[in-house]
């Protein structure tokens, strides 16, 4: 078996002291509280999945569970390994017990069953069942039980356990019953309310669409705008109000050194809701080519604020620096009469053209002139600009398109593709449905509104979007708004500022992780903190709204997953792969480090494993790289014990502390000073080096133990000895290879789990990091035979200490 199971019960339960008949029903008390509301999710804490083609053995989790055709096929071979014990009686009698019981690992609530919810505690070995099939089960095939047990790799370590609670219905269904009736085998087939709508994202009893985040930045000041250079390295680029840039890997990693530093020219200030600073980032759509970077920002003249449009060049000695010599003014200095409504988007077209969204230029109304910059085309502010950067290099740092909608009209700026705008903050293109391109090119943008209603935009050339006449759909300056001359373009939603009083543009999903959000545009409010949502009906063309909320109950409680995030929505943005996130922070001040980007994520349903798999190219990194820890989400671990404790509690009055299998050639295994029968010193817990064994032999370089603070011995922390000393391995490139040759070692025969994030838990400072980038190809006799860093190099933290489960 590849999972191992554990339950819910505090250790100091099944201590002798603790009355026995107590135990089940504190057992089932604290099963029901976890429980809850669960969520359809795999094994490999992550939502099913329809398979790319049907499965032949668990047909009936064919259109949807958590398998695919490759692990179908291991379950079936599992199965007629187990029915080869079994005369032909046998078989019929039993084979659809055992068939149902290992079919649990493709069910939609696959983790639900096993009790693997959280990602730093084991599982059960079996799924869990209802009273009355597992009375019917125990009737008819109780002694199978040591054979669904029994790993084919491995010795029959459970034989005498099991063959204690065979005899006894109780003690058999006391552990493999679970007692919620939603939940357990085979209830959860048929439970109408679980399966009404599996697989779709689900709505709260207020309509409101539940879905998870994941943190995957922290720290960052004011994000304002995060952006890929789609040239395969799926690495992307995020910029802070203050002028920094910083280069992100696909990893999760920050490269020290920024992208580009803005700080000495960028008008800003720590004054919280403060408008003015670095707004945006855009790269030239041919970016591995062309090596181009356009930047807006706010800058002081005179004491009087300017927005400046400056192109950047790549340095030639570093991909992930422009060359801060090389700047060139577009727009060198557009005037701002106030200090707010200053826009800030800057977004590459299809076309290919530079679009550039200025907003109208502050104050309230648009009191500027006699129907206000907005409606006046001879100036740039409340207006979107489309120019060409193209073939600028050996003259004029842009020109106009030749297409542009008042190319040509007298009095009127070239640049203005749309106007009527009053403050356009974060625009998005849509990608196109990914099957029939549907959509593809549309610009959708936020528009903040004055006092009463915020709106979202679909912008098309030529058009006037209404402002100051208009608000939304209501009219704001009533003699503008009768003008039968005005012909505005209405927008595709607008909402009143009880929901919200500063919108921020977002995208349209076109991801592949995330099937059911194709074609959600999905934006937010800065103010309310509010995240939103709407679905375009397409034969009427209208917009249906529909708010977005975080997961309730058992949800987003899954490794990685979050079910909070800060108030103010500063901007959305998606990576190269179409995945989406937005940018928000708890103090909206230029200095403070509250900001973090959330990814968006639908735990009802993902694409098949392989579809979305990405290989991003390699990444030349120069400087040091800054790991990325999260947060939030940790939440506190649960109290545990491991299977065998569970189980030699409902037979016998004295806990039996557990061994480790011996190897298959029956040798009993030689453990390292920490894999003892004993739990860690206080010193061993710590990993401070020894040079001798407990049996007094020295020990050799590359010996290893795992750590755990539960003192159990099949699981924890690995580290290394080398050079007189113990110390720790990064997590870095460190597989179920590498975890194999650990668990080898230590005497098993393989390592169930690898887990990463120092989930097993991190050795504290005093500890040194010896390994890392560890890569084995699975049969090398220690970790130091495999390919790795040298001893001592590494580029992480304890935080990313390395924990194998072994078995």
């Amino acid at each position: 078996m590849n999972v191992e199971t554990c339950n819910l019960v505090p250790r100091y339960i099944l201590q002798p002291t603790f009355s026995r008949h107590l135990l089940l029903p504190v057992l089932l008390l604290l099963l029901h509280a976890w429980w809850g509301c669960c969520h359809p999710q795999c094994l490999d804490y992550k939502p099913p999945f329809q398979p790319h083609q049907p499965l032949v053995f668990c047909k009936e989790y064919s259109k949807f569970g958590c398998c695919d055709v490759e692990k179908d096929e291991q379950i079936s071979h599992r199965f007629y390994t187990i029915m080869e014990n079994f005369d032909h009686s046998g078989y019929v009698t039993c084979g659809r017990y055992i068939r149902s019981i290992l079919c649990q690992e493709c069910s939609p609530y696959a983790a639900h069953l096993y009790d693997a919810e959280d990602a730093n505690t084991p599982m059960r070995m079996l799924p869990g069942l209802c009273g009355d099939y597992c009375s019917d089960y125990w009737h008819q095939c109780r002694y199978t039980l040591g054979l669904l047990l029994e790993d084919s790799e491995s010795p029959q370590q459970f034989a005498n356990l099991t063959a204690t609670i065979e005899e006894d219905r109780r003690k058999f269904c006391d552990f493999l019953e679970l007692k919620d009736q939603q939940y357990c085998y085979p209830n959860v087939l048929t439970n109408t309310e679980l399966n009404a709508n599996l697989g779709l994202v689900r709505e709260d009893p207020k309509g409101c669409l539940e879905l998870c985040l994941q943190e995957v930045a922290n720290g960052l000041r004011n994000p304002v705008a995060m952006i890929h250079a789609d040239d395969g390295t799926h690495r992307f680029f995020v910029a802070e109000q203050l002028g920094y840039v910083w280069v992100y890997l696909a990893n999760g990693s920050r490269i020290d050194r920024p992208f580009l530093n803005l700080t000495q020219a960028v008008l800003t200030s720590p004054w919280a809701g403060d408008e003015r600073g670095f707004l945006c980032i855009a790269l030239h759509p041919r970016f591995t080519t062309v090596r181009k970077a356009y930047v807006y920002y706010s800058v002081s003249v005179k004491k009087q604020e300017r927005i400046r449009i400056s192109e950047f060049t790549l340095s030639v000695h570093d991909d992930n620096q422009l060359d801060h010599s090389s700047e060139r003014y577009l727009l060198k200095y557009v005037v701002e009469p106030a200090s707010n409504h200053n826009g800030g988007q800057l977004l590459f077209g299809h076309d290919g053209y530079l679009y550039i969204f200025i907003g109208d230029g502050g104050r309230a109304g648009d009191p500027f002139g006699k129907f206000g910059n907005s409606q006046n085309k001879s100036v740039l502010l409340g207006k979107v600009l489309r120019i060409d950067v193209d073939n600028n290099d050996d003259g004029a740092p842009y020109s106009i398109p030749s297409d542009n909608p008042f190319l040509g009209e007298k009095e009127t700026r070239p640049e203005i593709y749309a106007y009527g705008v009053r403050n356009m903050w974060r625009c998005s293109i849509d990608r196109g449905d990914p099957a029939t391109g549907a959509g593809r090119g549309r610009m959708f943008c936020g528009d903040v509104g004055q006092n009463k209603y915020e709106e979202v935009d679909l912008i098309v050339k030529g058009g006037n979007y209404g402002w100051r006449a208009k608000e939304g759909f209501s009219c704001y300056d009533r003699k503008l708004c009768q003008n039968s001359s005005l012909d505005d373009i209405l927008p595709i939603f607008a909402y009143p500022h009880k929901l919200g009083k500063s919108v921020t543009g977002g995208y349209i999903y076109r991801g592949c992780q995330m099937p059911n959000l194709n074609g959600l545009y999905i934006f937010g409010d800065f103010m309310s903190g509010r995240l939103m949502s709407l679905k375009e009906n397409t034969t009427t063309g209208e917009w249906q709204y529909t708010e977005i909320c975080m997961g309730r109950g058992q949800t987003c409680r899954f490794p990685k997953l979050i079910d909070s995030h800060y108030k103010y929505i500063i901007s959305f943005a998606e990576d190269e792969a179409g995945e989406l996130y937005f940018l928000a922070t708890g103090v909206p001040s230029a200095t403070a480090r509250t900001g973090v980007i959330y990814k968006i994520v639908d735990p009802s349903r993902r694409a098949a494993p392989g579809k979305c798999s990405i290989k991003p190219s390699p990444v030349k990194i120069k400087g040091k790289l800054v790991h990325f820890h999260p947060k939030e989400g940790k939440g506190n671990p649960k109290i545990l014990v491991t299977f065998s404790f569970f189980l030699v509690s409902l037979i016998a009055q004295t806990p039996i502390i557990p061994t480790a299998s011996p190897r298959r050639h029956g040798r009993p295994p030689q453990y390292p000073p920490s894999a003892t029968s004993q739990p860690l010193s206080p010193l061993q817990r710590k990993g401070r080096g020894y040079k001798k064994g407990r049996d007094g032999r020295r020990l050799r370089a590359g010996s290893v133990r795992l750590v755990s603070t539960d003192g159990l011995l099949d699981r924890g922390r690995v580290e290394i000895f080398l050079r007189g000393e113990w110390g720790t391995v990064c997590d870095d490139l460190f597989s179920a290879k590498a975890g194999s040759v650990v668990c080898r070692q230590l005497g098993f025969t393989k390592a169930l789990a690898v887990m990463k994030r120092a989930a097993l838990g991190e050795a504290d400072s005093s500890v040194r990091i010896l390994l890392d980038d560890v890569e084995c190809e699975g049969g090398e006799r220690s970790l130091l035979a495999c390919k790795r860093s040298r001893v001592g190099k590494h580029n992480c933290s304890h935080g990313e200490d390395v924990g194998v489960i072994c078995g």
